[in-house]
């Protein structure tokens, strides 16, 4: 927890010092007080003068009314703390999410890393706000009470002593076995938003299949499981208030009883009446001591979350990314436009088979290399590879002659044009989606949105909204159909003008006239960049530049269509599978 404290600024820890000033003077506060209402029973039982009794009441009140505003600046100063440390531990959780590869999301988790951005940050908030208040507060105030009530009488004394004795250890025994219990109600919680998402995400398909009772089943025992152990650890600090209040009655009880004792023993009436004013006060004096238990008692109810809150939280924050910026290195020849593997292989973190194994293959400015495959030969692996989403395991992957690790990603990004197997759209317009992102050039028009919808084949159908390029796209675009989504998404990496597209698997949702139209304009319309494409469908690729065939993460052909028809056995049974003999000829 305390690790988490770094991350407060120079604002925040003035906020800080400036509460913990203002609840020292509260607890002073408090004692003052309480000090005039020993002063004013003494007057009473002295029968002391009105204007002496109303000096000392009218600083109690004074004392109470400041005891008081000094709690309401402390109150909001902490929740305007917390507040903005919230803030800013999102967001650099969030930057430091950016930066991760697809290799440390995996390691998290997409459901726990969401649980760790909003829910335990949320815990983190909750302890500043309240916890962080009652943990200053609760020590000065122990210590200030003990050095009161040992100035009263050793007696007093030892049957507190006994009382703290007793709640130090009820706090420790709840305390070990409640504590492995909120470490797992936050892994449980992970669980619980992956349920949720996956059903919310996979909802049509869950209809379809009628699976709704057993989506239902499935949650209901992650719910289930958490309810289980939230009601453990509720009732494990149950026990806490009901035995403190029990040994607080006691403590009271044997206050009472040794000032019985003390005041018959007592010489004269003047000290009957001091030891009757000392045991009134003591009596506060305890309670103050046992409000300060009370309060850490509150703080262990906070606490044990907070602080599994903050070590998740710390996982995600120290985590350095897999994928490092480069330095952009000034390279005497570059070629623009060129692609090149040399001897690449990979294999996933901790996997011990290589999914891809020794691929070599160049791309000249202006060429179409197209890769298919196999399920599972690697395309999509070989061709995550240019962007960075993974680094390779030996050999190198060099774009325009600097090795791809060299690039700032930003720079990296800035050169490609990428479209995903599943096209990703965001809530927005149409236009915000295709001119979605930074690519250095943010001049871009909607004359450059259009002709980027004519070369992806979305005039048609943009046109035909009612809105047209401010056409509302809903979350993951579940307005649009597939093939629209595609094209959007196509749309988008065109508008980029980039050097380089990388199409993964990108037309697969177009019809095949649709996809040769497409292909067509791409070509006409962007020759001077590099492409690369993979693909299922051999019409796709049937007039591609080069043609890399993938068996098992190896290259078993590479050349033209024609060429790989009579040297390539598996490119010509896949060609075969789709095509008919006279459309091969």
């Amino acid at each position: 927890m305390l690790k988490m404290f770094k991350h407060l600024k120079t604002k925040e820890w003035f906020s800080i010092f400036i509460s913990l000033g203002l609840i020292i003077f509260q607890v002073w506060l408090d004692f003052t007080m309480l000090d005039y209402s020993g002063t004013l029973i003494r007057l009473v039982q002295n029968q002391g003068s009105t204007s002496e009794m109303w000096y000392n009441g009218g600083m109690m009140l004074l004392s109470a009314f400041g005891s008081l505003s000094s709690a309401v600046v402390v109150g909001f100063l902490m929740a305007r703390t917390a507040a903005r440390f919230a803030e800013g531990l999102r967001f650099n959780m969030f930057e430091k999410i950016d930066s991760f590869s697809t290799d440390e999301i995996n390691q998290f988790s997409t459901s726990s890393l969401i649980t760790r951005t909003t829910n335990d940050v949320s815990q983190v908030q909750i302890f500043i706000t309240m916890g962080s208040q009652l943990l200053i507060k609760a020590p000065i105030l122990a210590i200030w009470s003990i050095i009161k009530i040992y100035s009263k009488g050793i007696e007093w004394t030892i049957a507190v002593a006994i009382a703290i004795i007793l709640i130090t250890v009820l706090i420790g025994i709840i305390l070990l076995v409640v504590m492995p219990k909120f470490k797992k109600v936050q892994k449980i919680t992970d669980d619980l938003t992956s349920v949720t998402r996956e059903n919310l995400t996979g909802v049509r398909v869950v209809r379809a299949y009628n699976a709704e009772e057993y989506q239902a089943e499935k949650f209901k025992k992650v719910n289930n499981t958490l309810t289980k152990n939230n009601l453990f650890t509720s009732r494990g600090m149950s026990v806490m208030m009901p035995t403190m209040n029990a040994i607080l009655s006691l403590l009271s009880l044997s206050v009472y009883i040794i000032g019985a004792i003390l005041i018959v023993k007592a010489n004269g009436f003047e000290e009957q009446v001091d030891l009757f004013a000392n045991m009134t006060v003591f009596i506060q004096y305890a309670m103050q001591l046992v409000m300060a238990y009370m309060m850490l008692v509150m703080v262990f109810f906070l606490l044990p979350r907070s602080t599994v809150s903050a070590k998740r939280i710390n996982e995600v924050l120290d985590t350095i990314p897999s994928i490092q910026d480069g330095i952009d290195p000034i390279v005497e020849e570059v070629v623009e436009g060129m692609v090149e593997f040399n001897n690449v292989s990979f294999k996933y973190p901790d996997a011990e088979e290589y999914i891809l194994k020794d691929i070599s293959f160049k791309a000249q400015k202006g060429q179409t290399i197209a890769f298919i495959g196999s399920t599972g030969s690697g395309k999509s692996t070989l061709i995550n590879l240019v962007p960075r989403f993974y680094d390779v395991s030996e050999g190198e992957v060099l774009i325009n002659n600097v090795d791809v690790r060299d690039y700032k990603n930003e720079t990296l990004n800035n050169l490609l044009g990428y479209v995903p197997q599943k096209a990703v759209l965001f809530k927005g317009t149409i236009r915000s989606n295709i001119l979605y992102g930074s690519n250095g050039e943010e001049d871009r028009t909607d004359d450059d949105v259009w002709k980027a919808l004519e070369i992806a084949q979305g005039l048609d159908f943009v046109k035909g909204t009612e809105n047209g390029l401010d056409h509302e796209i809903a979350q993951s675009g579940t307005n649009l159909s597939g093939g629209q989504k595609q094209r959007v998404a196509i749309a988008r990496a065109v508008a980029r003008k980039p050097e380089i597209f990388i199409f993964d698997d990108s037309f697969s949702a177009l019809d095949y006239k649709t996809d040769q139209v497409l292909r067509e304009q791409l070509k006409k319309h962007t020759s001077g960049a590099t492409s690369l494409i993979v693909a299922q469908r051999i019409g796709t690729i049937i007039d591609a530049d080069q043609i890399i065939v993938l068996d098992k993460g190896r290259i078993v052909g590479h050349g033209k269509h024609r060429e790989l028809l009579k040297t390539c056995d598996v490119y010509k049974e896949i060609a075969m599978s789709q095509l008919s003999e006279e459309e091969l000829a």
